[in-house]
Parts: C-alpha cells; structure tokens; sequence
C-alpha cells in the first residue's frame, strides 16, 4: 500500500527549498511507495515529484487566518485527493530516520500525534507530525468554523484546541519525535561551547518558532532584542546538512 504524506506550504516564509528538502527526507526514510501532497499557494521551484493542491483558506479573522490555525482545515471531509490514512508533517523539521513505524504504530487510529514536549502529561499533543485518517474528525473543523471569536479567544494555539476538540489522545513512541530546543539543545552554559546532540532512535527533530533549520545548522538563532542572544546561542550543527537535504 502506498504511504501517503501532505504539508502545507503558504506565505513566505519557506521557499520550494523546504518542500524539496521534505521530499528527499521522506524518500530516503520510507519503504515501498509513497506519495507526497503538498497544499500551496506557489508550486513555482517545487520538484516534480511532488503533487501540489491549492492551499485551502480558513474562514477565521486575521491574522490567525494565516498563522497555524489553518492547518485546521486538515480535519474538514476532504484533503487533495486523498482517502485513507495521511502523515502530515511540517515543513520545518528535519527526519532522521525511518518513518516506515508511523504508519504501522496504532493501526485504524484515527489520530496519532507527537505529544507536546513542554506540555508533557497535559493531554496536549505537537502537530508537526501526526498521522489522521481523511475526514474521521471533521467536528475540529466544524467547532472551529461555527464560532471562532470564541474558540480564538479560548486557545492560544490551534494543537490546544485540535487536542481539547479530539479529547483522549493517542501518541507515537516518545523517542521517535524530538525537539530541537527541550531535546538536542544543551541547556546554559554549555550550549555556548557543545554542539546540539541527536539522541538515538530519533526520526523527526521539530523545530518551534527559531531557530529554522537553515539557522540551527550553521549556528544562528535570530533574536529581535540583543540581550537575548546571551542564552539564545548555540553551535553549529553538522547532522542537520547531514539529513535535510532534497
């Protein structure tokens, strides 16, 4: 059976290179056949490999309209033209080893997601990589639509309200997902001279907020207000080129 994938990719702040870069992680750490959906406003510099779909809006105020939450609309009746089982997975992470066991972990699940790192225990779980059958939990989409002043003003983010709206959560094995900050990141002060680490048995490292990829690999983390950069540092680090490439 085909394994089925499908990101997003809207605004400007990933290029092509992200997607493409997704794709060459994706093939070199799956089995058998596979297919990658990526939903777009700008399919220009995309590999051909990649099938691209209009990235579908959220009728929910700005700016959340064009932040996370329209991630949401993954939970409507219908994504691209898929059926079935789906991984979703960010653009922004960096896979490291086989993703053959997400779709074998739970199987008929009809949602398994990476629980949160700094929610650990709280029923939160971290969509930047989860596993969902095609239109199974369309009442997120739904709830969300119906009222969102409401459920905006209620959630801080779109993973609380997915993870609140599904209720009891099923999680892949906590090895298998890595933060790049609570996971590879040596805490002050050794980040100033150790480089982030890549703890066995990990096959997707997320990236949340900054650093991107691009930034941690050669040791940059972009801060806005310079006395942050004290404990916002960190080394460059190599397994990073070594793994996100097309």
């Amino acid at each position: 059976m085909i394994k089925q994938f499908v990101c997003m990719k809207w605004g400007d702040r990933y290029g092509a290179d992200y997607v493409n870069r997704l794709y060459g992680m994706i093939r070199r750490n799956t089995t058998g056949d596979l297919r990658l959906c990526c939903l777009t406003d700008d399919r220009e510099g995309i590999r051909p490999e990649v099938d691209c779909f209009d990235c579908p809006t959220i009728d929910i105020p700005e700016p959340f309209n064009n932040r996370g939450w329209r991630k949401v609309n993954l939970f409507g009746p219908s994504v691209a033209d898929y059926t079935g089982e789906v991984l979703y997975v960010d653009l922004d992470v960096v896979i490291t080893g086989s993703l053959d066991g997400f779709f074998e972990h739970l199987p008929g699940e009809p949602y398994v997601v990476m629980e949160n790192p700094t929610q650990q225990g709280q029923g939160i779980g971290n969509t930047s990589v989860y596993r969902f059958v095609v239109g199974s939990n369309t009442k997120v989409l739904n709830k969300l639509l119906a009222n969102p002043e409401a459920e905006l003003a209620a959630y801080r983010n779109s993973q609380t309200f997915i993870s609140r709206t599904i209720g009891e959560l099923s999680y892949w094995p906590k090895t298998w997902c890595r933060s790049f900050k609570v996971d590879c990141l040596p805490p002050m002060p050794a980040r100033w001279w150790k480089t982030p680490v890549l703890p066995d048995d990990t096959r997707v490292v997320i990236f949340t907020g900054k650093p991107d990829p691009d930034e941690a690999a050669v040791g940059t983390w972009p801060v806005r207000k310079f006395y942050k950069k004290f404990y916002k540092t960190l080394r460059p680090t190599p397994w990073i080129n070594e793994n996100w490439r097309a």
